[in-house]
């Protein structure tokens, strides 16, 4: 093949990628627009855990703000996040294009499902956060508050809008980043790097690791880490089952 040839190839593969980046882009833009007016509605619901947390404690709640601009950034941010969050199918779905045409039909069927099951993990974990986690961290952080009997003057929670946002977006995040551990170990596990023999004689480290990422990626409370732990050291075991059905399926293939 002449290097001309290969220099169109090449030139047309970039030109489909900067295509379905483009599309991708004005896909985002576009629902961040869309999102953008109904941003009072959505951090609503991102605000309800917290609202339902403290609506039996007897207090008069609210958000404050304190600069002017705060709570136009926050709806900002609101929007992009919702729009990043509805988009990422649409993003992989473009990735899925741009690729699929140069891979075997085996390996199509391989790379398939890791597509379906990222956004599905990473939904699951957020909905995690917004379900179980949040409602427990809010009250455990809301049993420090003082009626002013033992410290003088009352101690009580004046949220910020945009501190709160950045709370629940920074977990959400976390665990939907974290629960891509089993598609991780599984992609890894189908080029070599690792096996399911591995990943049980590493089972304490990674015990210790899981709970040292936990620590940082949360807010430094026992309940919201306790709450990223578990359930990664659950999909590590879950990990280690996926990996030895994918050696078994390998050594059935090389038998066959």
């Amino acid at each position: 093949m002449s290097p001309d040839v290969n220099e169109n190839g090449f030139v047309s593969h970039l030109a489909e990628l900067r295509k379905r980046l483009i599309n991708s882009f004005i896909f985002l833009i576009v629902f961040f627009i869309v999102c953008y007016f109904f941003a009072e509605y959505i951090y609503g619901f991102l605000v309800e855990p917290f609202a339902k947390a403290v609506q039996d404690d007897g207090s008069k709640r609210r958000l404050i703000f304190t600069a002017l601009q705060e709570t136009f950034l926050t709806y900002l941010k609101v929007s992009f996040f919702t729009a990043f969050f509805v988009t990422c199918p649409f993003i992989l779905m473009q990735v899925w294009k741009f690729i699929a045409p140069g891979l075997y039909k085996h390996e199509k069927i391989t790379i398939l499902p890791y597509l379906i099951l990222t956004p599905v993990l990473f939904f699951l974990g957020g909905m995690l956060v917004y379900y179980l986690v949040m409602p427990l961290a809010i009250k455990f952080f809301l049993s420090f508050e003082s009626t002013g009997l033992s410290t003088n003057l009352p101690i009580q929670l004046e949220a910020k809008v945009n501190e709160y946002l950045s709370l629940v977006m920074k977990l959400i995040f976390a665990f939907g980043i974290s629960f891509q551990l089993p598609v991780v170990l599984s992609l890894l596990a189908r080029v070599g790097v690792v096996d399911s023999q591995f990943l049980k004689e590493r089972r304490k480290y990674v015990v210790v690791i899981i709970f040292a990422a936990a620590a940082l990626l949360t807010p430094p409370d026992p309940i919201t880490q306790i709450g990223l732990a578990i359930p990664l050291l659950i999909l590590y075991e879950l990990s280690i089952f996926s990996v030895k059905f994918i050696e078994n399926k390998n050594l059935k293939n090389k038998d066959a």
